[in-house]
């Protein structure tokens, strides 16, 4: 069902020509053999876009998905492999030694990556959302027993509503920092992505036309996730004392100057002419702009016929006789 579910979302793209598909495979060729290469190409596209609910209408695919999701890098690597040539270059005529050379910039290009930092970033903001309410709260309760005579009670309050606002400025500090992190991981994701792209191609042609050679699989070299121990240093608690930021979270300030160097390096690096009279050609790392908004009105999304097989479970499921009381 799963593999009928794939087939039938390609031959929908084929009816229906979305953006994505027309940019990446080119128009719908009316020659039954292109159209029916054509429709499984499209197969491993929308099947990836359905299950992983990537629903940009120009780019086919996104991001390369991080290594902490396999599942979701795998299917990414698939449906890359469907990707053809149309609007990126095609490494299927170019030599051996060329693809290897291709392929080892996997891991330059990854190496410079900022950390991913994004469920450290999601945890600075609610740590500070709760600080915040927590200095709020243990304010007006040292109000209310001030106003009754209860002083040891108050300055009790007090000393905690003081706590939580040395946790809320610390909370702040680090969603700073992991929010520039996050920021710059974004520029890093677009201004790498052709090259990282060109090299995953390279790797699967140079598997193509090899198989019988044991090829090691491209490994990224971008920094490990955050481990268990320095995720706990998060953590902030009014009954202890805040001590000094933890040493790898002030390492990302100095992480984030380098990288920044680096990016500043290659936007400036410009495409020569072959002919030296004339100028360069642009640059060779255009920065990336986010893109627009959406319209707020949309067109209803076309109905996909459901499976044969589908329909059959739900005729025999409505023909059963109803048991009996």
């Amino acid at each position: 069902m799963m593999d009928s579910r794939k087939q039938r979302l390609g031959q929908h793209a084929a009816l229906i020509g979305p953006a994505w598909a027309v940019t990446v495979l080119g128009a719908v060729p009316d020659d039954a053999a292109a159209r029916q290469e054509w429709v499984r190409k499209a197969s491993s596209i929308a099947a990836y876009r359905e299950m992983y609910g990537y629903d940009h209408p120009d780019d086919p695919i996104g991001p390369e998905p991080t290594r902490d999701t396999p599942d979701q890098r795998a299917a990414w690597h698939e449906a890359f492999l469907a990707l053809g040539p149309a609007g990126q270059p095609d490494v299927r005529a170019m030599r051996d030694g060329r693809l290897w050379l291709i392929r080892d910039t996997y891991a330059a290009e990854t190496a410079w990556a900022p950390r991913h930092v994004g469920r450290e970033l999601r945890l600075a903001r609610l740590g500070m959302a709760n600080a915040d309410l927590g200095a709020i709260r243990a304010t007006a309760e040292a109000d209310a027993a001030r106003k009754t005579g209860d002083h040891a009670r108050a300055g009790r309050h007090e000393e905690l509503a003081a706590s939580y606002r040395a946790m809320g400025n610390r909370y702040r500090q680090q969603e700073t920092i992991f929010a520039q992190t996050m920021t710059d991981r974004t520029e890093w994701e677009h201004a790498t992505e052709h090259s990282r792209r060109l090299a995953i191609a390279a790797d699967a042609e140079l598997r193509r036309r090899h198989p019988e050679t044991s090829i090691e699989p491209l490994h990224s070299a971008e920094p490990l996730p955050v481990n268990d121990t320095d995720h706990e240093q998060l953590t902030l608690t009014p009954d202890k004392k805040i001590g000094e930021m933890a040493a790898w979270i002030r390492d990302l300030a100095a992480q984030r100057q380098a990288f920044r160097e680096k990016f500043e390096e290659r936007q400036g690096l410009m495409v020569p002419s072959e002919d030296p009279d004339w100028g360069d050609l642009g640059e060779a790392f255009p920065a990336w702009r986010a893109p627009g908004r959406d319209a707020i009105l949309k067109p209803p999304k076309p109905q996909i016929t459901p499976a044969a097989k589908i329909l059959q479970l739900v005729q025999e499921r409505d023909t059963e006789p109803e048991a009996a009381d």
